[in-house]
């Protein structure tokens, strides 16, 4: 720890699927982007440790008091973490991932004042934390993208069209998972995303264990995952190329795949159809059964109106934003 506790401000961006998830769970590649849109936690002193004024439990807050943990051990300075932002939670957005980073950047900074950030170290304790709430399985895709920014690619094996940042293993109930971790930068088009968010709550370990469960019964369902890898290639090579249209064919082309194994919903179907007239693609983003989906899009304001007039909210991005960063605070100039 530092040499006396001080305020420290730390903020990570959302990340939303534009290929692969559930599939990236058994190893399949997948690609996602850090989104505009960020949560900032906010680190003071105090008498006891607090997130927004309720003390620190370890069962209500497991990403956080794992950090901690980590970082700071039993007996740092006790703080009060105040936490803000315009990611939705539990809608695919990668919220949980975002305040991982977030905390994991507030804190290494308090334990080594001097020190740059280790990204490396902090994507790495982060995707531990979201294994560690999800019931052992978590892919790296969320707490890395949302520490690295840009566009994460994940695979089974180094791809070439990306450059390969680092290895990540864990084991889960359904046994040893390794993933290559990637990052690229977007080409520069007039494309934006648009969210819609359902409204409809579903936490992403119910969808991954519910995915895992359906691949248990049904081993042939293991073909759509490997289906949807195929998809996952195929837009990440028009990515590189800033080919969007072919971009948005694959988003679509995955959307079916994902609908087939049972993670789409009624709520998310109805935005999706909102969408299509003016999107190159739309499919759902993050674990499904509600959440969110997304539309790439050259049009974002018909795009966004469409989704609203079906019952979505709506957030607009462009393609890769700034990773995981430490903000100004009174003892933090940077």
């Amino acid at each position: 720890m530092g040499d006396g506790a001080s305020t420290v401000v730390a903020s990570a961006p959302g990340k939303c699927i534009l290929f692969g998830e559930h599939a990236v769970v058994f190893g399949q590649p997948a690609v996602a982007v850090a989104i505009e849109q960020r949560l900032t936690v906010t680190m003071r002193p105090a008498n006891s440790w607090s997130v927004d004024g309720s003390a620190l439990n370890p069962q209500k807050h497991p990403h956080i008091a794992m950090l901690k943990e980590r970082y700071l051990g039993d007996d740092a300075p006790p703080m009060a973490l105040h936490l803000q932002g315009d990611i939705p939670r539990a809608s695919g957005l990668g919220s949980s991932a975002a305040l991982s980073a977030a905390v994991g950047a507030a804190m290494a900074h308090l334990a080594h004042p001097s020190q740059a950030l280790d990204r490396n170290q902090l994507s790495e304790i982060a995707h531990q934390a979201e294994a560690n709430a999800q019931m052992g399985r978590a892919s790296p895709m969320d707490t890395s993208t949302s520490v690295e920014g840009g566009i994460v690619v994940l695979s089974d094996r180094h791809e070439t069209v990306a450059n390969h940042a680092y290895t990540r293993t864990l084991t889960t109930p359904e046994g040893e998972r390794r993933w290559e971790v990637h990052r690229m930068e977007a080409p520069e088009d007039e494309v934006y995303l648009v969210l819609g968010n359902t409204g409809v709550h579903a936490p992403t370990s119910q969808q991954v264990a519910l995915v895992a469960e359906t691949v248990s019964k049904h081993p042939e369902r293991m073909n759509d995952i490997l289906a949807i890898g195929t998809v996952a290639r195929r837009g990440l090579e028009a990515l590189t190329q800033g080919d969007y249209d072919a971009v948005g064919r694959a988003m679509s082309e995955n959307h079916l795949l994902l609908r087939g194994l049972g993670v789409s919903s009624p709520e998310l179907e109805s935005l999706i159809q909102a969408a299509l007239p003016t999107s190159l693609g739309v499919k759902l983003t993050g674990a499904g059964g509600g959440g969110c989906m997304v539309a790439l899009t050259r049009t974002p304001k018909e795009t966004s109106e469409a989704i609203e007039l079906a019952g979505g909210r709506t957030l607009i991005s462009r393609l890769g934003n700034e990773g995981v960063r430490l903000e100004p605070s009174p003892n933090n100039r940077s």
